[in-house]
């Protein structure tokens, strides 16, 4: 199949990759020189433009930052065209960008009116699963294009679930990041309190792993260095999911919260602490980073 590739970060490069190593024929783009040329010494071929990727291209997929990006790049922006309008009707456009239902709505109904598919496909598992292919991946579209997109998709994940409609998908992305938002700050405040004793963090982390605490992050992305060799936190936090990533997503759940009158007061809180880590300057480290706002210095 030819796959049009547009977004090459620390997700959409692996994810891409899997792709070509399964096969398919990719052009992929991406506005950093250096994460073009990182593929591309992979293999796969790299175009100058998102335009130039859809030449021939049967499936379009795109994995960008943020609500405003996925906007621009489909629907245009300051009086330019988007890539909607040079879509050959028939393609399926899959969007595994975090960003609002909102504007995963605004570019189905856009691509509605061109005879283009469109589902929303945000993801989780981290950069550990885009490179095992083991994503899981939250559909919002409907279950014909999901059918559509599920070869696609089994080459770059575990689990595919349809959470609904247009937008769904997004919902149920921003929930599950709410409640990891959470559960990264609860957890990172137990092991610093244990440490603070006195706590061996690798006992009391395996303790807490197999008790009623246990949790994703005690079980693959442990928020303490030396802990977990392969975590984040081991890197220096480098790579992973960033801390102005998440705080991202923390607001999204904010707005949805607002608009559907839902009561969400650890998501708020959550996405408060978020902040005030990233104004001390741990933006673009990963999210578990958090912990330094609660280690005793």
């Amino acid at each position: 199949m030819k796959i049009a590739f547009i977004g090459l970060g620390n997700m959409g490069g692996p994810m891409a990759l899997n792709l070509h190593k399964a096969g398919h024929v990719l052009s992929a783009c991406d506005l950093s020189a250096e994460a073009c040329k990182k593929l591309g010494a992979d293999g796969v071929p790299i175009a100058g433009s998102a335009v130039e990727t859809l030449a021939g291209a049967e499936v379009v997929i795109s994995m960008l930052p943020a609500s405003q990006h996925v906007e621009s790049l489909y629907l245009g922006s300051d009086g330019q065209p988007g890539l909607m309008e040079k879509i050959k009707p028939g393609t399926l456009v899959i969007d595994s960008s975090t960003i609002s239902a909102a504007s995963s709505r605004k570019v189905a109904e856009a691509g509605a009116k061109r005879g283009v598919a469109v589902i929303d496909a945000p993801v989780s598992g981290g950069t550990a699963g885009a490179v095992a292919g083991t994503l899981t991946f939250m559909v919002g579209g409907s279950a014909a294009d999901l059918e559509r997109a599920r070869p696609v998709l089994e080459k770059m994940g575990a689990n595919i679930f349809h959470a609904g409609g247009p937008g769904a998908g997004q919902t149920a992305k921003i929930c599950n990041n709410m409640l990891l938002g959470i559960l990264m700050i609860g957890t990172s405040e137990a092991i610093a309190l244990g440490v603070a004793n006195g706590l061996d963090p690798k006992v009391l982390s395996e303790i807490m792993r197999r008790s009623s605490g246990g949790n994703w992050a005690l079980e693959k992305y442990n928020p303490l260095p030396g802990v977990m060799e392969n975590a984040p936190a081991s890197k220096g936090y480098a790579g992973g999911f960033g801390t102005d990533l998440m705080l991202k997503d923390l607001g999204l759940a904010q707005e949805n919260a607002a608009a559907v009158r839902a009561a969400t007061p650890l998501g708020g809180l959550a996405r408060n602490l978020y902040a005030a880590h990233s104004l001390a300057g741990h933006g673009a480290l990963d999210f578990s980073s958090v912990i330094k706002l609660v280690q005793k210095k």
